[in-house]
């Protein structure tokens, strides 16, 4: 016979109450926090499952974050440069117009007016700030401003090279800057022509790409260098390239006034002495800022006499040379905002697969984490019943005592 002390009896009813009480508990909590797994206890399978799932979350709302960020920059960066095209524009269109023949020196410094006003609005959209103040043509250096007039009043890039870049994604990343050098300084020029040695007083006007296929057949596929010319004693045209080879001319005789091809390059030499010295050269693969352009075509604008052939022949030349220069800036722009659009489709790529991630992510969190309401509510139900009635059946069982009979 196993004999059972009235210790035991309380004991082992205190010890089952409070099981039933931490049960009890348990069911409230889950119901009161939304969570069926509050503590690791809970569920450890589950809750190791949980934490990894959590740190996949944190891991892509970083990465989301990145995101916006870099789809804000790219998007400020390509309103930045649809603004530029629209200003080089309308300088395009003044410099169309500057070259109508009937215009006036007032005309003119009509022209040059807008186009200063215009040329500070290009400087403003160049030194454009993010939402942290930091200026984004500047490459790594945010806090300079990217374009600064020097002392003679000439836009100068202050910035560097540097280009900025964020991960999006693990091994995914994708450049949020672009200096302002590349698009705005480095710039590929228009062919012109200048003298080298200036004996007989002539001058070289009308220089310009006839056949851009003949410019590159003539280097052998070699980067094209600048063309000296001059006029030997027979009267016949000599070009040569930067490493000394003869370029052929045509056509050959000098002809004051008379256009002439060289590489595919027509240039006109007027007024030179056969035999004289004069030798000149053609530029080819010049850079040239889009700043520094339209401040020399406001300084020609204002400064040049055209009384003179040569005054008529250097206008002329300002006027073609300056819009060829534009036109390439505005090529340049165009394929820098090629190039954001090819990013800016990366980043909604990546933000459309981060949000899928997510998605998909917290679907399976709250699968082992969330608590079935109506399951929960029936077991709240069933651990009160049970609860009630242990603590009845401990109220019986404790008054069976041999004292209660005495």
């Amino acid at each position: 016979m196993i004999r059972i002390s009235s210790q035991q009896i309380f004991s082992s009813g205190i010890n089952r109450l409070q099981e039933l009480n931490s049960t009890l508990n348990s069911t409230q909590q889950q119901i009161a926090s939304g969570k069926r797994v509050n503590k690791p206890s809970d569920d450890p399978v589950a809750a190791a499952r949980i934490l990894k799932l959590d740190q996949e979350l944190s891991r892509v709302k970083t990465y989301e974050r990145n995101v916006s960020l870099a789809d804000n920059r790219l998007k400020q960066e390509e309103s930045s440069l649809a603004s530029s095209i629209d200003v080089v524009q309308r300088i395009r269109e003044l410099t169309v117009q500057a070259g109508n023949g009937s215009l006036s020196p007032n005309d003119r410094k009509s022209i040059s007016s807008e186009m200063k006003e215009r040329l500070g609005q290009l400087a403003n959209i160049a030194n454009t700030r993010d939402a942290s103040g930091e200026y984004i043509f500047s490459g790594f250096q945010g806090s300079v401003q990217a374009f600064q007039q020097n002392e003679e009043g000439n836009y100068v890039y202050q910035g560097d090279e540097g280009q900025r870049v964020l991960e999006i994604d693990d091994g995914v990343t994708v450049p949020i800057s672009d200096h302002g050098k590349g698009i705005f300084v480095n710039v590929p020029a228009a062919v012109t022509g200048s003298y080298t040695n200036d004996v007989s007083g002539g001058f070289i006007s009308g220089v310009s790409v006839v056949n851009e296929a003949d410019l590159n057949a003539s280097f052998s596929g070699t980067f094209p260098g600048d063309i000296s010319i001059e006029v030997d004693a027979s009267g016949n045209i000599q070009a040569q390239d930067i490493n000394g080879n003869t370029l052929p001319v045509a056509p050959p005789v000098y002809q004051s006034g008379e256009p002439f091809v060289v590489a595919g390059v027509e240039a006109t030499i007027s007024d030179v002495t056969a035999g004289s010295g004069d030798t000149f050269t053609l530029n080819i693969n010049n850079k040239q800022s889009v700043f520094g352009t339209i401040e020399n075509l406001i300084t020609g604008l204002d400064s040049i006499n055209k009384g003179s052939p040569e005054g008529r022949a250097a206008y002329d030349d300002l006027v073609a040379q300056s819009l060829a220069n534009l036109d390439n800036a505005q090529e340049s722009v165009v394929l820098k905002q090629t190039e954001l659009g090819g990013r800016m489709n990366a980043v909604e790529s990546t933000k459309g697969f981060l949000a899928d991630s997510s998605l998909y992510t917290n679907e399976i969190r709250s699968q082992l984490q969330d608590v079935d309401y109506a399951e929960a509510i029936s077991n709240l139900s069933f651990q009160s019943f049970v609860l009630q009635a242990a603590q009845q059946s401990f109220a019986q069982v404790s008054q069976l005592s041999l004292f209660d009979r005495l």
